[in-house]
């Protein structure tokens, strides 16, 4: 790990995902921005994902949107990792309009982080949600995602 990866570890959570989450090798996600505050993943145009209509397939929009989520709640909640892991609880997305070319994904936390690990440090499991927009090129939106994660701690 070179000096600079070391001084802002967050600009490697969408490295580490890409290196340990089979789904998004196969898919060849790209992570182009990872924050505590947003997470964007981009799907490229890939033929071998397309579904019936000449798009992405709804489930690589649905791999795309959730491994955003992923990426925000390791940027967001990563210095809880010793003591909590995070999960995926539940998701529902909705497919709003014809999705063609590239899509990314925009995943913003949908509870304050500070709130998070203050119910996580009085003994809580919380659950929090995570929004996903996923939008073409021309940032039409043509999906939104919801999944609630929860940290669970450690025994």
């Amino acid at each position: 790990m070179s000096a600079e990866q070391m001084a802002d570890p967050m600009n490697n959570v969408g490295e580490l995902l890409a290196a340990t989450v089979p789904m998004a090798r196969t898919l060849n996600l790209q992570f182009l921005e990872t924050t505590p505050e947003r997470a964007v993943v981009r799907l490229p145009d890939q033929p071998d994902f397309h579904n019936h209509v000449g798009g992405p397939h709804a489930g690589a929009m649905f791999t795309l949107a959730e491994s955003a989520s992923g990426a925000i709640v390791l940027a967001a909640f990563g210095e809880q990792l010793s003591r909590a892991v995070p999960l995926a609880v539940r998701a529902e997305i909705g497919y709003k309009k014809l999705a063609k070319g590239v899509v990314t994904a925009t995943a913003t936390l949908g509870r304050p982080a500070a709130d998070v690990i203050a119910e996580l440090d009085a003994g809580g499991r919380p659950e929090f949600p995570v929004t996903v927009a996923i939008q073409r090129e021309d940032e039409a939106v043509t999906g939104e995602m919801t999944v609630v994660w929860t940290l669970r701690p450690n025994a």
